[in-house]
């Protein structure tokens, strides 16, 4: 017997199926390797298939309120999900997305939209995206003015300042400066010298035009920039009737007083006071109108007498066709409060005063109060030597600020023309020249106006809109 013809033919037979053994595994691994990157390719071509139609629900909802800006039920006038198929160009079905929509608290544009894409071949793969959709308001500002500007030492500002005048800054800017006229001639310089749209005289002074305009970050922390598109406060006007109809819809509609006007107190129980002003503080021995200022006088209560407490309005919109002082706190509301007379008349405008804090409790967009003037916004003279205003202030056609009142304007030994610090939480849209103290040292030494950025989707009831589209604000996909 040949043992090693046999030996050998072992050896090649045991190798053999050695290597038939690795193949055969090898071929499986790969088989199996191949089936799963066949399968995770198709749950990724899924999920991403799953992920455009949840897209295709977002688009949907911006295109379908860019046409019914206020409808929050997808056209059904029922509560949601709204499912909406989606085929291919064959007409076979891919899927459908549904949308889950949130309308805006009162006052606010701020809607979410969460959108769910699900494949028609597998159902079990979706995936979702939330989109928060707004439209700004006239709140895109600290403050906004349609005349010349002039913010003195002590003013900081912490917020966008734009004004259709020139600005003359000497404080502090946080945010960028702008105006709409490449150069101006200040009232205030005493000269005819033109000056840049928007400049300062704390030293070194600007040069004046043509120099070139130099980088001034002491002052103008975020930069400033001229000439840049108009503001228009005409377009005001309109929004301030509306706000008439909606206070007798579903608001809280107060006619004139026949005396001085009303005084509002807010509270944070969600209910205000009201009252009657029956006559108002005469100047002290001495004050007067030394600046010849148009409306003058103390803007400061004497007597008055209670009306009723009423509660917050659904649709959040007080309305008077008088004169209004307001004051108090907040907790959780959303409120404007508006004076006005129609048909508009010049000499009849009325305006809105505060002189005793008006407060929020939170600052995070739960609480948010506008006060809309047809005249003036006023400080009065027996106002807080420390006055804190969270509030949107507008002055549709007058100004936002306080009057001149002269070192005789004493009462009881105490100085009501000096004043400490006046602090704004909110913003500023006045129409004439704004101000809370004069170049000598009568108003308020410190002005602090701190700019609340949840005012510019987030707005209060009937807030002016600078546009009529959504615009997105954030989007994630969400579980």
């Amino acid at each position: 017997m040949n043992t090693k013809s046999t030996y050998t033919a072992g050896v090649i037979l045991v190798n053999a199926l050695i290597f038939a053994g690795i193949a055969i595994t090898v071929t499986i691994g790969l088989t199996n390797w191949g089936a799963t990157v066949l399968k995770t390719t198709r749950t990724l071509a899924a999920r991403e298939q799953a992920f455009q139609l949840a897209e295709a629900g977002i688009e949907y909802y911006r295109w379908h309120l860019a046409h019914a800006a206020t409808d929050y039920t997808d056209g059904t006038g029922q509560p949601g999900p709204y499912l909406h198929n989606v085929t291919d160009a064959d007409g076979d079905l891919i899927g459908r997305y549904e949308l889950t929509i949130t309308p805006p608290p009162i006052g606010s544009t701020i809607v979410k939209v969460k959108s769910k894409g699900v494949l028609a071949s597998d159902e079990t793969v979706t995936r979702s995206i939330q989109a928060t959709l707004a439209i700004p308001s006239l709140a895109k500002f600290a403050v906004v003015a349609n005349n010349d500007m002039r913010f003195g030492a002590g003013t900081e500002i912490f917020g966008p300042v734009h004004s259709n005048g020139g600005v003359r800054f000497e404080g502090v800017a946080h945010n960028i400066v702008t105006s709409s006229k490449a150069t101006y001639d200040d009232p205030d310089d005493g000269n005819s010298q033109q000056k840049f749209g928007v400049y300062t005289t704390v030293n070194p002074v600007d040069p004046n035009p043509p120099a070139a305009v130099p980088s001034r970050p002491d002052v103008f922390i975020a930069g400033r920039q001229f000439p840049v598109q108009s503001f228009d406060f005409a377009g005001l006007t309109f929004d301030l009737a509306q706000m008439k109809a909606d206070a007798n819809t579903d608001g809280h509609y107060i006619n004139a007083s026949g005396a001085q006007g009303y005084r509002i107190v807010l509270k944070t129980n969600d209910t205000f006071d009201l009252y009657r002003v029956t006559s108002l503080r005469s100047a002290p021995s001495g004050c007067t109108n030394s600046a010849n200022q148009n409306g003058w006088g103390t803007w400061s209560i004497n007597n008055q007498t209670f009306v009723a407490n009423y509660p917050f309005p659904a649709n959040g919109i007080i309305f008077v066709e008088d004169h209004v002082w307001v004051e108090g706190q907040i907790n959780s509301a959303r409120l404007t409060i508006a004076a006005g007379r129609f048909p508009d008349n010049a000499l009849t405008r009325p305006s809105i005063t505060v002189n005793n804090d008006l407060k929020y409790t939170s600052y995070d967009g739960t609480d948010v109060i506008s006060l809309i003037a047809q005249g003036n916004f006023n400080v009065g003279m027996w106002s807080e030597d420390d006055l804190r205003i969270d509030a949107a202030l507008v002055a549709q056609n007058g100004r936002v600020g306080r009057y001149y009142y002269d070192s005789d304007c004493k009462s009881g030994g105490v100085n009501y023309y000096d004043r400490n610090t006046i602090t704004l939480f909110g913003m500023i849209a006045t129409n004439q020249r704004y101000g809370f103290a004069y170049t000598n040292g009568t108003g308020y030494d410190n002005r602090n106006i701190t700019y609340d950025t949840n005012l510019l989707y987030g707005p209060p009831p009937s807030f002016p809109l600078t546009s009529s589209q959504y615009q997105t604000i954030s989007w994630q996909e969400v579980q």
